[in-house]
């Protein structure tokens, strides 16, 4: 299945990178990358991530990743990352929105 980045979450990426590179510039390229390639395993296996807890909605599931929760959204056609943000936060409902499925 096709696998769309959302503005937010390439943001995310980018802040993420910019946060560890502060102290370990090529530990943050690895780290993107490996959250790179696990989203990749939504468009692989879009039903294999757990549903987010906070949202109770069977399209919208996540992969754990190190420290980070890797949201995305089963469309019909493709699969859409929505957020990447640190696991021990709650989604973040206040400022990213999961369009319709």
């Amino acid at each position: 299945m096709k696998l769309q980045w959302s503005e937010t979450s390439v943001r995310d990426l980018i802040a993420i990178r910019r946060y560890i590179a502060e102290d370990k510039p090529v530990a943050a390229k690895d780290w993107i990358a490996r959250l790179k390639s696990r989203a990749r395993d939504a468009g692989h296996s879009p039903w294999s991530g757990r549903i987010v807890p906070e949202l109770a909605n069977e399209n919208i599931r996540e992969f754990i990743e190190g420290n980070y929760r890797i949201v995305y959204q089963v469309q019909a056609d493709h699969v859409s990352i929505v957020t990447v943000f640190e696991a021990h936060r709650l989604f973040p409902t206040e400022t990213v929105e999961c369009p319709p499925s």
